[in-house]
Order: structure tokens, then C-alpha cells, then sequence
């Protein structure tokens, strides 16, 4: 191989012999992989040495950037020291110790515990089984039932995808039923009815959660879980006092409430979690991404004294808790995600994340007045832009337009990545990005949507 010719190889090579997740095999085909090859602050580089800033951090995870060297660091000296082992029959070590403590220090819940997993779809999993576990000990096993909302996103194994309420995640999947059922999402500019007002909306939806609790029988439901905000479902805000209201459905009827902050956690809303942000204290929440700033795969579930009470006394009648993964609480990723903690504690990283968000909601909706654009939404420092085909009617474009796809390829030429969800298109930058970068994705957002709707007639 030449280095004339390596960009091509390399991208006929991973087009023959690499299965991609989240892709249209025939698209990649047709079109072949975009292969980034190096990242550097906000900012990565393709084969062809293309610079762009890459405003979904990854994916939703690079939160402090592509290059932070006191991350590398921290890595390359646990792979000196102790580059692996588990943490099964009573086993740790000095990363995922301090780690755990780290946690459980800005945790919004009391006398938390972490559980540490592989990534979010294990975590997920994890918080699943830890709400059966704990009905068991109440001497409540028939509560096996979790709502989820639809529209939600919460991993790709089997447990997570099922309860996860997008079509996509179960479509030709046949995924078992898994006791999972689903109720509406907080999306007031696409679900609000006409002449509803918000708080209108939010009763509604706190109503018809009440009512399916009793439909299905308070004492059959195990748990409630949700996004603070829902990232992959399109990046949707709640309005105003939903949370409050679902949460007060939920704990009246004696139920688990679950935050998954995978996406949320971190300091992403504004606060160290999306819950908090919005006034919630969780019996337990799933965290990963941001934990490592995405530097090496690890997650982990934190749980309130109370569950974690009832968890230990019901492993003890067993012998152990059986429940666990050879790379819970790795001690490379531990490591780093160690590094990354104290990172975000001496920025004060939820105020730098307000500060930004500040900057990006004004930046963002600078795009409002474009004939594309219905809605434009922000939360700390995490955003959406939705398109529309009718401003004033609110109106979708046809499927097979494609066009959130467009828009996304379109940002590729002027230096931009983010991420299209259907025709929202998602925003969730590194927060070592400056003022001035802030503002180029809004500006070069503008251009690619310049660009489609030239495409469009």
C-alpha cells in the first residue's frame, strides 16, 4: 500500500470486511465510510487530512475534545501499571475505587452506590435487572412491568432496545416483549394538540401516565424510566413542570424512577445530571459517555442507600449478587475516567456548561427565520434544530426526501459534523469549544441549509 493510494484502500477495505452498526450497508456501499483518522481540541481529520469541527463530540461522549493529555496520560499509566483485571469474589483496585467515590460525591441521591458496566446498553440492562432484584426483596416479584416513553432512545442490546421507543430499534429485530410498555413523550411542538398550552400538555401527559399505571395494575410495574433530555429521539426538551408532575404520577403509585443520563450526565443540562437540572431526585441513573469523556469504553449504574439496602440484604439470603461484567470497573478506564472527574471539578464544568449553552441557544436560533427550520431547542449545552416543510403548519418533509441526511452531508463541505435524527439535527459540541466556534456551527449550519433548500426547488 502506497501512500498515494492508502485513502482508498483503506476505505475498500472497511466497505469489504466491516459491519457497521446504525448504517445502511447499501448506503455505504454506494457512498463508502467517511474514515477519520485523527482528532485534535473540538476538532477531527479524515483521509484526505479535511478538518472539521465536530459538534456532536463523537457521539454525544468526546466532552473534552480529541486531544486532552492529561486523559492519555492517565491511560498509558494504567496500561504500565495494571492494564487489566476484574472486580468479582470481593476484587478492585485503586481507579475504580477513587472513581466510585467521585461518583458518588456530586450523585443526586443519598448515600449512592456505582455499579460499573461497559458502556450504556449494559447499564440499562443493569438498572433493569437491579429493579426486579430489588421487588424481590421487597417480597414483590410480580412487578416485573417498566415504562419507557415512546421516542425514547436507551441502547441497542436486547433488554435496552426493547425498552427503547423508537421503531427503528425493533423493526425486523423481533425482539421478545420483555414486559416493557410505553407512553407518550414530552414533544409539545410535534404532539401538542391544537389550542393545548403547555401546562395543558404536561397534564395531560401526567394524566394519561396515571391512567395507564391503573390500567395496568400499580403493583405489577417495577419501574419508570426516562432521559432528562431524549438525545437520539431527536434531542426534545421537556416543558416546563413535566418532570415534576411524571414524578409525582410515579412515586404515588410506589414505583421506581430511573434517569438514564448517558447522554444527559456530566454536566451536558447545565448541572453534574440532566435530574437535577430538572428537580428530580432518581432511585437510580445510568451514566457512561461523558464519564470517560468517551476515551475508553465504561458506564455504570448509581444507586440511591435505599435501593442499595435492599439489593445487598437479597444477595446475602442468595450467597452473591450474580450479576456483573469481566470489564466492570477496568482499571484502564478507570483511570482515565478518573482524570476526567477531576477535569470537570476544577473547570466547575456545570457552570462552563451554562455559559456555553447560553452561547449556543443564541447561536442557534439566529437560524429560526430559515424557511427550514421549525423549531429550535436548547438545554445547557445540547441542542436541535427541527425542519419542516411548512413553517406556519408545522408540516414534515416526506421520508424519502431525506432531507436531515442532506443537511448532514451538506455540513461535511463546510467543515461541520453533526448528527441527523430523521430531519432534526443534533448539536452537542465538546466544552472546550470557544465563543468564536460556537458561533461556526450556527454559521456553517446555515450555509449546508442554504445549500438543500437550493436542492429542494
Amino acid at each position: 500500500m502506497t501512500l498515494s493510494n492508502a485513502p482508498a484502500d483503506l476505505e475498500a477495505i472497511d466497505k469489504r470486511f466491516h459491519f457497521h452498526g446504525q448504517t445502511d450497508p447499501v448506503r455505504l456501499e454506494a457512498e463508502g465510510p467517511l474514515v477519520i483518522t485523527r482528532g485534535e481540541g473540538p476538532y477531527i481529520y479524515d483521509l484526505e487530512g479535511k478538518k472539521y469541527f465536530d459538534a456532536v463530540a463523537s457521539l454525544w461522549s468526546a466532552s473534552l475534545g480529541f486531544s486532552d493529555r492529561r486523559l492519555a496520560a492517565a491511560g498509558a499509566a494504567a496500561l504500565e501499571t495494571l492494564p487489566t483485571y476484574h472486580t468479582f469474589n470481593n476484587r478492585s483496585n485503586p481507579y475504580v475505587a477513587e472513581l466510585s467515590a467521585q461518583v458518588a460525591s456530586i450523585a443526586p441521591m443519598r448515600d449512592a452506590r456505582v455499579f460499573f458496566t461497559d458502556g450504556g446498553s449494559e447499564s440499562v440492562d443493569s438498572m433493569a435487572k437491579m429493579a426486579w432484584y430489588f421487588w424481590s426483596a421487597k417480597a414483590e416479584p410480580q412487578r416485573r412491568k417498566i415504562i419507557a416513553r415512546q421516542g425514547a432512545f436507551h441502547g441497542s442490546t436486547v433488554m435496552a432496545a426493547r425498552i427503547s421507543g423508537l421503531p427503528a430499534m425493533h423493526n425486523s429485530f423481533n425482539l421478545p416483549d420483555c414486559n416493557v410498555i410505553h407512553t407518550g413523550r414530552p414533544h409539545f411542538y410535534r404532539d401538542g394538540r391544537p389550542g393545548e398550552s403547555e401546562s395543558e400538555f404536561v397534564a395531560r401527559l401526567a394524566r394519561e401516565l396515571d391512567e395507564l399505571i391503573v390500567v395496568e395494575g400499580p403493583d405489577t410495574i417495577a419501574a419508570f424510566i426516562a432521559e432528562p433530555v431524549m438525545g437520539a429521539g431527536g434531542v426534545i426538551m421537556p416543558p416546563e413542570g413535566y418532570f415534576p408532575a411524571i414524578h409525582g404520577v410515579v412515586k404515588k403509585h410506589g414505583i421506581l424512577y430511573l434517569s438514564d443520563e448517558i447522554i444527559c450526565g456530566f454536566g451536558r443540562t447545565g448541572s453534574w445530571f440532566g435530574c437535577q437540572t430538572f428537580g428530580i431526585e432518581p432511585d437510580m441513573m445510568t451514566i457512561a459517555k461523558g464519564l470517560s469523556s468517551g476515551y475508553a469504553p465504561i458506564g455504570g449504574v448509581v444507586v440511591s442507600g435505599a435501593v442499595f439496602e435492599a439489593i445487598s440484604g437479597e444477595a446475602n439470603r442468595n450467597g452473591v449478587f450474580s450479576h456483573g461484567f469481566t470489564y466492570s470497573g477496568h482499571p484502564v478506564s478507570a483511570a482515565i475516567s478518573v482524570e476526567a472527574m477531576r477535569i470537570y471539578k476544577e473547570m466547575d464544568l456545570p457552570a462552563v456548561s451554562a455559559r456555553l449553552g447560553r452561547l449556543l441557544g443564541a447561536a442557534l436560533r439566529k437560524l429560526a427565520p430559515h424557511p427550514l427550520v421549525g423549531d429550535v431547542r436548547t438545554c445547557g449545552f445540547i441542542g436541535a434544530v427541527e425542519l419542516v416543510a411548512d413553517k406556519q403548519k408545522r408540516t414534515s418533509f416526506a421520508p424519502e426526501l431525506k432531507v436531515g441526511a442532506r443537511v448532514e452531508r451538506r455540513t461535511r463541505d463546510h467543515g461541520l459534523i453533526i448528527r441527523n435524527l430523521a430531519d432534526s439535527i443534533a448539536i452537542c459540541p465538546p466544552y472546550v469549544a470557544t465563543e468564536d466556534e460556537v458561533d461556526f456551527i450556527a454559521t456553517a449550519l446555515g450555509r449546508a441549509l442554504d445549500d438543500v433548500q437550493r436542492e429542494l426547488g
